[in-house]
């Protein structure tokens, strides 16, 4: 029919996207800059400094601070993928985005979040490894172990994640250009598609669970027997050594994952973009600008590495 014919022929001319962001809060586009600069700079700066400390000091030369230095890595990465859109947007007012610079953001998104998972899930089993098997670890945990590892996490999400992109992008998009989202998430991109997303919502559920249940599975199965172990110590004071490290690292996970998995594991009907945004922000913004605190300054031997590392810059 011809209008069926006019509709397909509206397809393909939009290029152009609309990050609708917080446009729906126009008094407060100053304010929401200022926070999220903030944000930015406190992630960029905390992580920052772990990477350096981890590379300098040498009593911090073992496989924990290695992963942690590569989590901060990761959390610059991730957060730049986003933020910096954001701040764009914020600044300029101007929220159009290419198809192509959409599909490129959701590409590394997906990418750096699948990483995040992984490594998540390598830090706990290493944390696992020295807890319940000390004896054992430094041979569990030995140097190629943990490149091999710190490598998988980075690498394995590429093939998956890019093929899942181009799946996405392959849709024929009509019903609007305007993705009510702060940045190209797969649920709000979904929405923009035409026709039927049923074998698309598929494989984003089949992805989610491969990326994001499975590690937190394994995170979960580590916990449990650390906790075991803990409970286990002869002292008290090794108990609460043990918890304090292991608590606040749980703290991270559940924030992470719970946020994600309520995201990419619920039918497409019960999104509401706000409740998108705001979940969202959990698991782009407010876990990895918390991350560094968590996993460092509660730890006292990061703490003597930043005071050694700040009186050499003095004296």
């Amino acid at each position: 029919s011809l209008s069926q014919m006019r509709a397909e022929g509206n397809i393909s001319t939009r290029i152009q996207f609309v990050l609708l962001g917080f446009s729906d809060l126009p008094s407060l586009q100053g304010l929401l800059f200022g926070v999220f600069s903030t944000i930015y700079i406190i992630i960029f700066i905390g992580n920052s400094l772990i990477i350096i400390i981890t590379r300098l000091d040498a009593a911090l030369q073992t496989p924990m601070y290695f992963f942690l230095a590569n989590f901060s890595s990761l959390e610059i990465c991730y957060v730049s993928v986003t933020l910096s859109r954001i701040l764009v947007n914020l600044w300029t007012q101007d929220r159009s985005i290419s198809m192509l610079g959409c599909a490129t953001q959701m590409c590394f998104f997906l990418i750096l979040g699948a990483t995040e998972c992984f490594l998540l899930a390598v830090m706990a089993y290493d944390r696992y490894a020295a807890i319940c098997n000390p004896l054992h670890y430094p041979l569990i945990m030995n140097h190629k172990t943990c490149i091999q590892l710190a490598v998988g996490a980075w690498l394995s999400g590429i093939p998956v994640q890019i093929g899942q992109t181009c799946q996405i992008f392959s849709l024929h998009f009509c019903n609007s250009n305007q993705i009510n989202h702060f940045f190209c998430d797969i649920p709000p991109i979904l929405k923009l598609a035409c026709g039927d997303t049923f074998v698309h919502e598929i494989a984003v559920y089949v992805v989610a669970m491969l990326f994001v249940a499975v590690p937190f599975m394994l995170i979960l199965a580590s916990y449990s027997k650390i906790i075991s172990t803990i409970l286990r110590l002869p002292t008290a004071r090794g108990r609460a050594k043990a918890f304090s490290t292991c608590s606040s690292q749980l703290l991270v996970v559940l924030l992470f994952f719970g946020s994600a998995t309520i995201t990419y594991l619920r039918p497409k009907s019960n999104h509401s973009a706000g409740t998108d945004k705001l979940l969202s922000l959990f698991y782009t913004i407010v876990t990895p600008m918390f991350n560094p605190m968590i996993y460092s300054l509660r730890n006292k031997d990061v703490i003597a590495a930043l005071k050694r590392l700040l009186l050499k810059k003095i004296v």
